[in-house]
């Protein structure tokens, strides 16, 4: 049992508010899922520029020598701001293909939580509560995001084993329920070439989705496959670049529940996730239906 939230804001008078108001979807759900929390941020990019989300288990030491470690090796200009255990790493796109590695070279234990234009993830141990104030997820802007609460059943609670899977550039993924093919699957997307660096179910998930892109589905086809390849309980919400989706398996035990206005569209594992959305009281609500796509995007 986990907790899942989605929020895709149409009307950009919101987007101020948008940490806040997925932060408090999450906190709703803290019973659902104790053990560790995480929310992926969707803002503005510089089609110039990529980001990269990193975290430390020493982040005061590590992110202090970083700036000037990786502006020598990548031979650019590199901004490091740093959020608590976490820093959001922003240079020149020509420069991305070697970050990885010169982040190896300087410290191994340092690990990346997401890459993209637009998207940031932050996770840690804890209770959503802990974790967004951590964070200060609420004074975040963005056009959309989702977010997760854990309660660890296929691996160990970890930094790296709490949601959101960034598997492909400004693709990250949530899940509640269980992959039982997850490692079958993951031993095969190895072979293919993915990345795919923990023992959790969800990051094959995840991880299968930017498969399928990278051999030249959509979005919506590669969750379409998904109900096919996948065995097992799952709800997905998925961010993108300029949107989300959600699907839930044939069988959807796992509870869901959607609410639409004229300013967003809004997922909760349970209704009461939305219950303090602007304008809930006349949203069209509704449970999504089992094996089918939903898709919005800007």
């Amino acid at each position: 049992m986990c907790g899942i939230v989605g929020l895709f804001l149409k009307d950009a008078s919101l987007e101020r508010d948008l940490g806040n108001l997925l932060s408090d979807m999450l906190v709703t759900m803290t019973d659902r899922g104790p053990d560790s929390a995480g929310i992926a941020i969707y803002s503005d990019k510089d089609a110039s520029k990529e980001k990269f989300t990193i975290q430390s288990e020493n982040a005061h030491q590590d992110f202090k020598d970083l700036p000037n470690y990786l502006g020598k090796y990548l031979n650019c200009r590199v901004d490091v701001r740093i959020n608590d255990s976490h820093a959001v790493v922003t240079l020149d796109g020509s420069s991305t293909g070697k970050f990885s590695e010169t982040l190896k070279s300087f410290n191994p234990e340092i690990r990346i939580m997401s890459r993209g234009s637009s998207l940031e993830i932050y996770k840690e141990v804890g209770f959503p509560k802990q974790v967004t104030e951590r964070f200060k997820i609420p004074q975040m802007s963005g056009r959309h995001g989702i977010g997760h609460t854990r309660m660890a059943t296929e691996s160990a609670v970890t930094t790296m084993g709490a949601h959101p899977f960034n598997t492909g550039l400004d693709q990250c993924l949530v899940h509640n329920g269980s992959l039982s093919n997850h490692n079958s699957l993951r031993r095969k997307l190895r072979r293919e070439g993915i990345h795919i660096e923990t023992e959790n179910d969800t990051e094959v998930g995840a991880a299968y989705l930017t498969w399928k892109m990278q051999n030249g589905a959509s979005l919506g086809e590669a969750l379409e496959s998904s109900l096919e390849d996948l065995d097992g309980f799952f709800t997905f919400v998925v961010g993108t670049e300029d949107g989300f989706g959600v699907v839930r398996d044939p069988i959807a035990c796992k509870p869901a529940v959607m609410a639409e206005t004229d300013q967003y569209v809004a997922f909760g594992s349970e209704y009461r996730a939305l219950v303090n959305l602007p304008g809930i009281e006349s949203a069209h609500v509704w449970e999504p239906e089992p094996a089918t796509v939903y898709f919005w995007k800007h």
